[in-house]
């Protein structure tokens, strides 16, 4: 039960004869994206970046937690999951959340649906649904770098289970 991501859509195998391949061109021919992951910029035939990466990530990250594809039929005329969950924060964290994770947390006992606001579980999520946007920028230039997506969820973890 660990998930390996080693695909967002964005791998290609770049054959060892470099004579029919050249890196300052793109092209989609050589472009395996998964619609959903692709970053936007790949559609007007920009070149692969780790920024591209960090999109495919945010938008995994916001799967996640929210339960929704961002293929999900439910996002037609501008949205998108990167718009419904940026339309939901701060106030409305647990109307994005996905069902599931929000019914074990009270089937527990460890979330208090009459103290929601106040909850550090929530407080995380939040965070989570911030790093999520973040990463899933439209502008590749907004996105932050995936050593600091991986240092802000150690701080939200650390908060969850200090050591």
């Amino acid at each position: 039960m660990v998930g390996h991501i080693s695909d967002f859509g964005l791998a290609k195998i770049i054959s060892t004869d470099r004579l029919n391949y050249s890196a300052n061109k793109s092209s989609s021919l050589g472009l395996r994206g998964t619609i959903g992951y692709a970053a936007p910029e790949y559609g007007m035939g920009n070149e692969l970046s780790t920024k591209g990466d960090v999109y495919s990530f945010g938008i995994l990250l916001l799967e996640m937690f929210t339960g929704k594809r961002p293929t999900d039929e439910g996002f037609k005329e501008g949205l998108s999951l990167h718009n419904f969950v940026k339309e939901a924060l701060p106030e409305r964290v647990t109307d994005i959340i996905d069902p599931i994770l929000l019914q074990e947390r009270i089937k527990r006992g460890t979330l208090n649906e009459n103290s929601l606001g106040g909850d550090i579980d929530l407080r995380c999520l939040n965070s989570i649904f911030e790093t999520g946007l973040t990463c899933s920028s439209k502008s590749p230039h907004e996105r932050i770098d995936m050593s600091d997506v991986v240092t802000k969820l150690c701080t939200i973890r650390d908060k969850l289970h200090p050591t």
